[in-house]
């Protein structure tokens, strides 16, 4: 046994940029948890990690719920919402069941198994192309794509090359593979139709967080870590090595989805309050119904809101996650996640000194 120090990928400014962020943001929203990670989607570098409400390591005897030393970032799963839409966008784009010139037929509600599932607001759209499923989040316009992939195609992308359903090998403790056995067990459409658009499938932030790095990377799966290397006092410094990346998308899907997503964020997202004049942004927002362990469903009045983004969008330095429970005083993620996002971004900007690319 030898003893030294670990050499951590933290970067102590950003994570104090993150957490006050994170506080300003309970005492406007009042969740229940909320959680972000930064992360160099190229590398699996996490630079911050911060959930809120926290506890002071100086005075942890003092906490009355041992709950709250857990970490939810790796250690518990939920249901993400519209912000799983770009990957299965990037899965139809790449198995070539559509391209991004396909339209469909938005009736607002359709039923598959006897379940009626609908759009956010329930209201059609007609004839509808690919680039308005992201830019107006409709559930219908995911579940298009996943009917075009079919069950096999998709649950081959979600389950093999997101490894969805398993751990990242992340190295911290806790580590909870998500809950997907909607897509593995079930021969329902209905089933791939809801886990297109983020519910009925329960993933831990930071595997999200993976899967979404790979259309900011070019296409690889990344493994996340918080460890670079480890410096013995002895003097000899070891660089943790790491798992290879995997290629689980063409770099040309990666660059279109990219496309779509910056787009999204030019035109659409928070009626285009956080667009950069002089860098691209990509980013999604998601807004999930709570299940109710209780009765089964979905409680009609309790939302998990989800965030994320990464820029310059087509050589991404970060990708920032944010994630709310049950925040109060608006239903949707747009409302209370694009502001704290746009505020991270342009702090990375500023500490890195990232170039303008536009």
């Amino acid at each position: 046994p030898q003893s030294g120090d670990l050499i951590t990928t933290i970067e102590p400014s950003v994570q104090i940029e993150l957490e006050r962020t994170l506080t300003s943001y309970a005492k406007e929203w009042n969740p229940k948890l909320s959680g972000g990670i930064i992360m160099d989607p190229k590398t699996g570098e996490i630079y911050a990690m911060a959930i809120n409400p926290t506890f002071d390591l100086n005075a942890f005897n003092e906490q009355k719920e041992t709950s709250i030393f857990g970490n939810p970032l790796v250690e518990s799963v939920y249901e993400m919402g519209s912000i799983i839409k770009p990957l299965t966008m990037a899965a139809g784009i790449d198995s070539g069941s559509i391209t991004q010139n396909t339209t469909y037929n938005d009736t607002g509600t359709i039923t598959l198994d006897s379940k009626t599932i609908s759009n956010f607001d329930g209201k059609a759209r007609g004839v509808v192309p690919m680039q308005e499923i992201l830019n107006q989040s409709l559930n219908l316009g995911a579940s298009f794509i996943s009917m075009q992939m079919g069950r096999e195609v998709m649950r081959d992308y979600f389950l093999k090359r997101y490894k969805l359903g398993e751990e990242t090998g992340i190295d911290l403790p806790g580590e909870l593979h998500g809950l997907v056995e909607n897509i593995v067990k079930s021969p329902r459409q209905v089933e791939y139709a809801t886990a297109s658009f983020g519910q009925g499938l329960a993933l831990t932030p930071i595997a999200t967080v993976r899967a979404l790095a790979t259309l900011a990377n070019g296409g690889f799966l990344v493994t996340p870590h918080v460890v670079r290397s480890i410096q013995y006092d002895t003097g000899i410094t070891r660089e943790r090595a790491w798992n290879r990346d995997e290629r689980v998308l063409k770099t040309e899907t990666t660059t279109e989805v990219s496309r779509m997503l910056t787009e999204v964020v030019d035109t659409s997202l928070a009626h285009g309050s956080i667009k950069l004049e002089h860098y691209s942004v990509a980013a999604k927002t998601g807004t999930a119904q709570i299940a109710n362990p209780g009765g089964g469903g979905y409680y009609s009045d309790r939302f998990l809101h989800s965030f994320f983004g990464y820029f310059p969008s087509y050589d991404a330095k970060f990708i920032v996650f944010l994630f709310a429970l049950e925040p109060k005083g608006a239903p949707f993620a747009s409302q209370t996640l694009a502001p704290p996002f746009r505020i991270l971004t342009q702090f990375l900007i500023n500490y890195y000194h990232v170039p303008p690319d536009r």
